[in-house]
């Protein structure tokens, strides 16, 4: 199908869906716009996230950019997870890593491709939006990229995701206020506490942050405490750790 009638097509799909029964704040933010791209991350236009996040739309192969930010503590190594709230949309109540979302087209500092610039600036903005957390704790040239996954990921019947999604680590001590609309729960692990929640039926967890974890967290988590620095560990350290100029497909 060409881009042209994806488009059609998708907004079709939109028409017929009705927001009115979710929350209304997580309903707003579905306005905002995505940047769609091909399967290599080459950007092709901009459409709402109500649109890009329709299993209808996923299926007839319309694609966006994300970010997976992780947030590990310098002095011990230890990941701040969260929870994600039962007001989302999509993913409702799962673990997921520090934070996941979207540079937005309605942002140009957010569009900037060189040095994954765009993501990085949205990473800031979004774990302030989500956790609280201070943009001056989060400066964007402290986000060490890794590489980009492309995934598919169903959420329910009606909602999924198709993502381009850029993996960026980062260390800081963080101040965390969380936006209860956003997260539910919160908390810190070691690489044996969060295999420890894996394995507990228990919990449930956004398939994104499953995949990462399953193919590539473990290892660069422990590189990541290899390379510590004056007995602190430094995401900057993991340079050149991975190619990243290619996007690794998970779909």
């Amino acid at each position: 199908m060409s881009e042209s009638r994806a488009v059609i097509a998708a907004r079709a799909a939109l028409a017929s869906v009705d927001l009115s029964t979710y929350d209304a704040e997580q309903s707003r933010l579905m306005d905002e716009r995505c940047i769609l791209v091909d399967e290599q991350d080459n950007a092709i236009g901009a459409m709402d996230k109500k649109t890009c996040h329709l299993m209808e739309n996923i299926n007839k192969g319309l694609l966006h950019r994300a970010f997976s930010a992780f947030v590990f503590r310098p002095s011990d190594g230890k990941l701040l997870l969260q929870q994600r709230a039962t007001e989302k949309i999509t993913f409702p109540d799962m673990w997921t890593n520090t934070c996941c979302s979207h540079p937005l087209d309605d942002f140009e500092a957010e569009k900037v491709e060189k040095d994954q610039l765009g993501v990085r600036v949205a990473a800031s903005r979004k774990l302030e939006h989500e956790l609280g957390i201070p943009p001056s704790q989060t400066p964007i040239d402290m986000f060490q990229y890794l590489t980009r996954i492309h995934y598919l990921a169903p959420s329910n019947g009606l909602w999924g995701e198709h993502e381009v999604d850029y993996i960026l680590f980062i260390t800081a001590d963080v101040t965390v206020t969380p936006n209860l609309n956003e997260i539910r729960d919160h908390k810190y692990v070691d690489k044996a506490e969060l295999q420890a929640m894996f394995e507990d039926p228990a919990n449930s967890f956004t398939p994104w942050f499953k995949l990462i974890a399953r193919d590539f967290l473990f290892g660069w988590w422990d590189e990541l405490m290899k390379r510590k620095q004056d007995g602190k560990i430094n995401a900057k350290s993991l340079s050149g750790l991975v190619d990243g100029s290619k996007v690794v497909t998970m779909v």
